[in-house]
C-alpha cells in the first residue's frame, strides 16, 4: 500500500466540505488504501489534531512533527477503527493525545539523561515527600486505567491537555453534555479508587 502525501496544508472548506461524508465510512474507505478518502480525512482533522498536539506540547515545530505522524498513522492504522467503540473523531484524537504525550515524555527523559549536575545532599524529609509523590503517580494512572476509554480520554484532555469542557467536546466529537457526565462520573471513580489504593 502506497502512502499519501502528508504535506501540511491548510484546512479549508475544499473537498471536506464537498463531500458531506462521515468520518466513520471515510476510514472504512482509507483501510481499503482509498487516496482520497484519506486527504478529506486530512482536510478535516489536521486542523483539530494540531490543535491539541500544540496544546500539549507548546512548539510550534514539534507540534506539525507530531500532528504529521499522527495522521500517517491514521492512514496505516485506520484498519483497527471500531466505530462501536466510539467515534472517528474521538479516536483519531486520542492517537493525537497519545503521541504528544509521549514526545513530551521523551523529551522529559532525554533532558534528564543530559543533566550531569550531581544533586546535593538529600534530607529524609526531600526522601519522603518523593516517595509519596511517585506512589501519588502510580495510584492516579492505576486508577486512571479503570475508568472507561471515554472516561480517561475526557479527563486527560482536561486536566492534562488543558482543555476546557466544550473544548474537549469538540476534540472527541460530543455533545458537552455528555463530556461532563463522562468527566464527572470518571473523577468519581478515580476518587473512590484512590481512597481504596491509599
Amino acid at each position: 500500500m502506497n502512502t499519501p502525501s502528508t504535506t501540511p496544508r491548510q484546512p479549508g472548506p475544499g473537498r471536506a466540505q464537498e463531500s458531506g461524508q462521515d468520518l466513520e465510512s471515510l476510514l472504512i474507505r482509507v483501510a481499503r488504501g482509498d487516496h482520497a478518502a484519506f486527504e478529506t480525512v486530512y482536510d478535516q482533522l489536521a486542523g483539530p489534531v494540531y490543535g491539541l498536539v500544540r496544546k500539549v506540547l507548546r512548539d510550534p515545530a514539534q507540534s506539525e512533527e507530531i500532528a504529521q505522524e499522527v495522521l500517517l498513522e491514521v492512514w496505516r492504522a485506520a484498519s483497527r477503527f471500531d466505530p462501536a467503540r466510539g467515534s472517528a473523531t474521538a479516536w483519531v484524537m486520542t492517537i493525537a493525545h497519545r503521541r504528544a504525550v509521549d514526545r513530551v515524555r521523551s523529551e522529559t527523559a532525554s533532558a534528564r539523561r543530559e543533566q550531569k549536575v550531581l544533586p546535593g545532599p538529600v534530607s529524609g524529609d526531600d526522601v519522603a515527600e518523593l516517595v509519596e509523590a511517585s506512589l501519588d503517580r502510580q495510584r492516579v494512572r492505576r486508577c486512571l486505567g479503570t475508568l472507561t476509554p471515554l472516561q480517561a480520554e475526557s479527563i486527560k484532555l482536561a486536566y492534562y491537555g488543558g482543555c476546557t469542557y466544550p473544548q474537549v467536546a469538540e476534540l472527541l466529537g460530543l455533545a458537552l453534555g455528555t463530556v461532563k457526565t463522562r468527566i464527572r462520573d470518571g473523577l468519581i471513580r478515580m476518587r473512590d479508587c484512590m481512597e481504596v489504593t491509599r
